[in-house]
């Protein structure tokens, strides 16, 4: 959890003084068994300059924070208490799961990654604190400093304020230092998405994009590790071109397979659940006969090893398996085909399972000696076709020297030093994530040494905005010590028909009740990052 936002409101005692100038430059710090912190006051005099001698253009950039960050508010709280009570649903998952996948989508990467997670957190936190510091010192008040603290394990900073100068300040000037933060951060999100917008025409000169995606790491776990290298280029997936990351995860998750009635028979009778793809090829009947052969040799019910099973596809989309005499292994037999998967897949595609390929038509073209053959599936598992390409091999650039050409993604089926095409067999949720992917690669193989850098640039932008946004989300929350809650407070002073000891109680079960709620909530996303990590 990102403990960012804080700002001081001290209760009962006088405010400590302002530092002087012969103490601007020193820091402080304080230290206990479960808090730490450290205070620096050498940016009070620049920020107050800063903020006051722009008062005028910051008042009004501070007021559109205020209508924004009371919507957020509401709107956030809203929908975490909703997804608490159970109430709403959208296709089994909860309509307000985004926050914790907002939150886990920062932190889905690497340990690699760590030095990119570590610098998003300071420059988010610090952009956040900069908002409230800004935004007081239009309003003519001074800060007495910034801290730095690590409450338990959670790390954040605060903006400390004069308090009785802000309490005597108008409702709306004290909404405008409240809102500041998140403002700052929704901005900051903003201009992560701009320059990532921004980023094809800057990398231009050097880079091209738009003909596949560049392979930046493969780790040796990775079940797609014996077909990729690094700096490959995957070039289409199925026949389809694909030109970004959101393409390669969407292709593979319309590829993942949906279960049929369909049932195989493998060793000793047991039996299982069989899926099929419907991603079939046209067979010639002169492979049946062999494969048949082969069930003669072969007393099991299974394929080899190197083989694959493969059953028919009729044109009303199903695939044919016995579900008589299932005692009967030769009658098991006929209606299931051993073939070897690199060579069926240079054969003529047939089926409903291409995303290509969808009539009914076209669904079963193959000759009359052909049969439309589907390979058949374990549970969980899906079929997929990768074309890829090796641009900067030896045998690649002497064969074609000029990168910039455009590659062929649907006649490279043949043996070929640039790349090829080969199928995967596996689960393609996990598989999928495993290969690190940038739309960017180097116009030249001189260049290939700056390959990284797109994949870094790319990397850097998304995780500050993840962090961003889920830094200014879990703000907008009415929760002890942070922004939300000064907010509501601030919002309750301008409803007159409550009194003040029904506007304290109002505060204090919003506060206790949206805590919990975020509490439950940040439980649940420790749990499953536990989960996926362990």
């Amino acid at each position: 959890m990102i403990g960012g936002g804080g700002r001081s409101r001290r209760r009962g005692r006088a405010p400590a003084a302002l530092p002087s100038s012969a103490t601007a430059d020193k820091t402080e710090h304080s230290l206990s068994c479960w808090y730490c912190d450290c205070k620096i006051y050498a940016f009070n005099d620049m920020i107050f300059n800063l903020g006051w001698k722009h008062a005028r253009y910051t008042r009004a950039w501070f007021s559109i924070g205020v209508y924004f960050s009371l919507v957020a508010l509401v709107g956030i709280s809203l929908l975490l208490l909703w997804d608490s009570v159970g109430a709403f649903h959208v296709r089994g998952g909860s309509f307000s799961a985004w926050l914790p996948n907002l939150l886990s989508s920062s932190f889905s990467v690497s340990i690699m990654d760590t030095p990119i997670i570590i610098a998003s957190t300071v420059l988010s936190i610090a952009f956040h604190e900069f908002g409230h510091a800004i935004a007081a010192a239009s309003e003519g008040v001074q800060m007495e400093y910034v801290a730095i603290f690590i409450a338990v394990i959670f790390p954040g900073a605060l903006v400390a304020l004069n308090y009785d100068l802000l309490e005597n300040l108008p409702l709306f000037s004290m909404l405008r230092i409240y809102c500041a933060g998140i403002w700052h951060n929704v901005m900051l999100c903003a201009a992560c998405v701009l320059m990532a917008l921004l980023l094809p025409v800057v990398l231009y000169p050097l880079y091209t994009s738009g003909d596949g995606l560049t392979v930046m790491g493969v780790p040796q776990t990775s079940p797609l590790s014996g077909y990729l290298s690094v700096h490959d280029v995957i070039l289409s997936v199925d026949g389809l071109n694909i030109r970004k990351t959101d393409d390669w995860m969407q292709m593979l998750d319309e590829g993942s397979v949906r279960k049929t009635s369909s049932r195989e028979f493998l060793g000793d009778s047991q039996s299982y659940g069989a899926t099929s793809s419907g991603k079939g090829y046209c067979v010639p009947n002169s492979w049946l006969d062999a494969s048949k052969n082969l069930w003669q040799l072969n007393e099991k019910l299974s394929c080899p090893d190197e083989l694959i099973v493969f059953g028919k596809f009729t044109c009303n989309g199903s695939t044919t398996f016995s579900e008589n005499d299932r005692g009967s292994g030769k009658k098991e037999a006929e209606d299931k085909y051993c073939l070897i998967a690199k060579d069926v897949v240079k054969l003529k595609k047939c089926g409903k399972g291409w995303q290509g390929n969808k009539d009914d038509e076209s669904s079963c073209t193959c000759l009359e000696d052909e049969y439309c053959l589907v390979p058949v599936l374990a549970p969980g598992f899906s079929w997929i076709e990768i074309s890829y390409t090796r641009p900067y091999s030896l045998e690649c650039l002497k064969q074609d020297a000029n990168l910039s050409s455009p590659h062929a993604t649907n006649n490279n089926h043949g043996p070929s030093p640039c790349g090829g095409t080969f199928v995967y067999a596996g689960d393609l949720s996990s598989a999928a994530r495993t290969v690190k992917l940038c739309p960017y690669r180097p116009r030249w193989a001189l260049f290939l040494f700056i390959a990284d850098v797109p994949y870094i640039l790319e990397n850097c932008l998304s995780c500050l905005l993840h962090v961003s946004a889920a830094l200014a989300a879990v703000n907008c929350l009415p929760v002890f010590f942070l922004d939300g809650d000064a907010i509501l407070e601030t919002t309750l002073r301008y409803v007159a028909w409550f009194t003040p000891r029904q506007k304290r109680v109002i505060i204090k079960v919003c506060r206790l009740l949206w805590t919990s709620l975020s509490i439950i909530m940040f439980s649940r996303f420790l749990y499953s990052m536990t989960l996926y990590y362990g």
